[in-house]
């Protein structure tokens, strides 16, 4: 109907402009693939391949200017970096001769012997002095394009403008939706079990800081964001069965550097009755305290010529008494302590942080690390404040009269 309807429009039409038929039928094959088509520009025949755009036609090859933008920036950064490598290879060269080694063996450890030698500072913090390294090592690491040549995104969050920080706080909300439905299904089934240890242990670990993971995202991350990252990985963390993501967890957690007293300690003594013994020295603000405690006793302990008493206080007593009960070893341990100078409370601390250290030779080296980890093994540097000139006190000032 439609093709009967057009022959008579267009063969008025052709009377009227002096077309001939095979132009009629050519605009009617377009007109009816136009009626039939859902797009909304007509597509030409499959025999006119002169209208159809060619693969080396600019059309094919448009860029979008965000990539043309990423790309001239690429290319000035990478420029830089060529300009900036040459110079580090040619200073070390200069650096080797100054130092009379050989330029080619002249490695990054050589470079900062030689740093320290030749530029000397007195400064306490290690990142304020002098250094010379790759540039690689300095200049941060650019992001790579996230969009296409077309201007489209790759990520799914690419408009969070975060999208690496937002994928990983998906994937931990995700996982800890996952552990609550494992949690569950093991209670169903009769088998999920306390006593056994299906929580990670986080003991000598502590969080990545923020300025490390914005090296893992390649990101600014604002410290509200990284708040919100510790409270959701510690969210986790806390789960029934938070052991299974434990490769997880772990990528964003640094090892902490054990610090133990593991070469300092000594094997213990042995006094003239067979018994091992081993002695501590502690000291807190101006009190000093050596203690002597033996492996095997009645729980005898003596302060000065004198028993517990010796401290009036009980926050003093328990504050000595600590260590045995954290090692389990009250009334199994005999202890002899002497302690001068300070007051009460120095006393008790220095007492505590002597005992501690003797207590280390009769324990083995995984109990000394959790004595330190409990912060039993740490001298307390706290000290008295000065009184400030113009002031009452080290902190309080004199009463203020306007008149």
């Amino acid at each position: 109907m439609a093709a009967s309807s057009g022959r008579v429009v267009f063969s008025k039409l052709s009377r009227c402009l002096n077309v001939t038929a095979s132009c009629v039928d050519c605009v009617l094959q377009r007109c009816l693939y136009c009626s039939t088509s859902t797009t909304t520009y007509a597509k030409p025949p499959l025999g006119d391949t002169q209208n159809q755009p060619s693969s080396d036609s600019p059309r094919a090859k448009k860029i979008s200017k965000a990539m043309l933008a990423y790309l001239e920036r690429a290319k000035e950064h990478d420029k830089f970096m060529t300009n900036e490598i040459d110079e580090y290879e040619i200073g070390k060269r200069h650096l080797a001769n100054i130092m009379g080694a050989d330029p080619d063996s002249f490695g990054q450890e050589d470079i900062d012997r030689a740093i320290e030698y030749l530029l000397p500072s007195g400064l306490y913090d290690k990142k304020a002095r002098p250094v010379f390294k790759h540039p690689e090592e300095i200049i941060p690491v650019r992001k790579a394009a996230q969009f296409g040549m077309d201007g489209r995104p790759f990520h799914y969050l690419f408009y969070t403008m975060k999208p690496n920080f937002y994928q990983i706080m998906h994937e931990a909300a995700v996982k800890s939706d996952s552990l609550k439905q494992y949690e569950d299904t093991m209670i169903g089934q009769g088998h999920h079990d306390h006593s056994q240890q299906t929580k990670i242990p986080l003991d000598g670990s502590e969080w990545i800081d923020r300025y490390r993971l914005e090296q893992i995202v390649i990101e600014k991350i604002t410290e509200k964001n990284y708040n919100q990252f510790v409270t959701l990985m510690s969210r986790l963390c806390g789960e029934a069965y938070s052991l299974r993501e434990q490769e997880f967890i772990m990528r964003f957690r640094r090892k902490l550097d054990i610090q133990s007293y593991t070469e300092d300690i000594k094997p213990p003594m042995v006094d003239e009755s067979g018994r091992r013994y081993m002695d501590g020295e502690g000291q807190r603000k101006t009190a000093t305290a050596s203690v002597r405690v033996w492996e095997t006793g009645t729980g005898l302990v003596t302060i000065n010529g004198t028993d517990l008493l010796y401290f009036r206080n009980i926050y003093e007593r328990e504050a000595i008494m600590f260590p045995l009960q954290f090692l389990n070893k009250l009334g199994r341990v005999d202890i002899e302590a002497t302690t001068e100078g300070g007051g009460p409370s120095a006393q008790a601390g220095a007492v505590r942080l002597a005992l501690s250290r003797a207590l280390c030779s009769l324990v083995d080296k995984e109990t000394v690390e959790r004595m330190r980890l409990a912060g039993l093994l740490t001298w307390d540097v706290r000290k008295k404040e000065r009184k400030k000139p113009g002031q009452k006190r080290a902190r309080k000032k004199f009463t203020w009269k306007k008149r």
